[in-house]
């Protein structure tokens, strides 16, 4: 347990472990935002308008759900090498690299989750704002109001996904020590050198944030609904 809590001091008080705490949350957030924006328009344009071949959009959408973390770093390495069609951005072995390639993870993954539940409620809705009169602008801004909480999951699902992976970023980022080594990637490095007790130490540091993040979602969602109320 000593060796547990020196290691949560180091944490706080080493550079490199710090670099890679800023690099997973740097990551994380500007991949789930990316995500967050195409991934809710996707979904939300896939459930409201019917066109030919959407069926087979969605299950190509559904197959891209379950790809691997490594195909998709993979694909994105391919495009970010030297001699590769984006090689001219300089991106591989950077965290803009990363996020490139956490974004085509999570934007299936968000584009999936928001067209199911929107699919399960917009419909009536919709029919709902329709009787009552309302314009195409109200009639969005209330489906977005009542499937609110189902984003706000789908957000804290794919912001989790993001802070977790590990064969994608370490592909496309390289673990390079100060600059794209990130929580998950020190884990397996420490793992790789047989230093387990900091690696579940920082595996715990990992999860706290998690649950933070989790919890302020919650709380916002409280807050909201206590706004409502009142």
């Amino acid at each position: 347990m000593g060796r547990i809590a020196d290691w949560f001091v180091k944490c706080f008080t080493d550079e490199a472990i710090l670099s890679a705490i800023g690099v997973t949350l740097k990551m994380a957030f500007f991949s789930c935002l990316i995500s967050s924006v195409l991934g809710i328009t996707a979904g939300l344009l896939l459930e409201r308008y019917s066109f030919k071949g959407k069926k087979f959009i969605i299950r190509i959408n559904r197959t891209m759900m379950g790809m691997p973390p490594v195909v998709a770093g993979l694909v994105v390495y391919l495009l970010l090498m030297r001699r590769g069609p984006l090689g001219m951005l300089g991106w591989l072995f950077t965290v803009k690299g990363m996020i490139v390639a956490q974004t085509l993870i999570i934007v299936p993954i968000m584009t999936g989750m928001v067209h199911q539940h929107a699919s399960g409620k917009a419909p009536a809705i919709r029919e709902f704002c329709m009787t009552m009169g309302a314009g195409r602008r109200q009639t969005v801004w209330t489906v977005l109001r009542e499937i609110r909480h189902d984003i706000y999951f789908c957000i804290v699902t794919a912001f989790g996904r993001s802070i977790s992976e590990v064969g994608s970023v370490m592909l496309v980022g390289g673990n390079i020590k100060g600059k794209t080594r990130t929580m998950t990637t020190a884990i397996s490095l420490l793992k790789s050198q047989g230093i387990f007790t900091e690696g579940i130490a920082l595996g715990v540091v990992l999860l706290v944030m998690a649950f933070i993040i989790q919890w302020l979602c919650d709380f916002l969602q409280k807050e909201e609904s206590a706004d409502e109320n009142n």
